[in-house]
């Protein structure tokens, strides 16, 4: 069963800047597609950024130009800089794999158990 691990959430002040990880484990491709989601308290679950297997990024629009998600060489870590923190970026933060899906829609197989973002203004 694939593991995805999150880390990095806190709290910080509006303008301030944030780096989430998913560590992942018991992958058994090498070519897979990754995304951040995050919930805010009473809102539906939203795709911030996604990195396919051929590096293609993509970012909400709400986030362009303040969020980058990259990955270390061997694929193993996922992260998401999040820089020009805003309350609205408050929430859970969660990774997501899946060997075909990609993108910001909430199709991924595997995911992380989110680790907290609160943004204070």
């Amino acid at each position: 069963q694939v593991q995805l691990v999150e880390s990095g959430g806190g709290s910080v002040q509006a303008g301030g800047s944030l780096r989430l990880s998913c560590v992942t484990s018991r992958l058994f491709w090498s070519q897979y597609n990754m995304a951040w989601f995050r919930q805010a308290p009473g809102k539906e679950r939203d795709g911030v950024a996604s990195i396919d297997a051929d590096g293609t990024t993509k970012y909400a629009d709400s986030v362009k130009g303040r969020f980058t998600i990259s990955q270390d060489n061997a694929k193993t870590t996922l992260y998401l800089e999040m820089n020009a923190l805003k309350p609205e970026d408050t929430g859970t933060y969660s990774c997501a794999l899946d060997r075909w899906a990609g993108g910001l829609a909430s199709h991924y197989k595997h995911w992380g158990q989110g680790t907290q973002v609160t943004v204070s203004s």
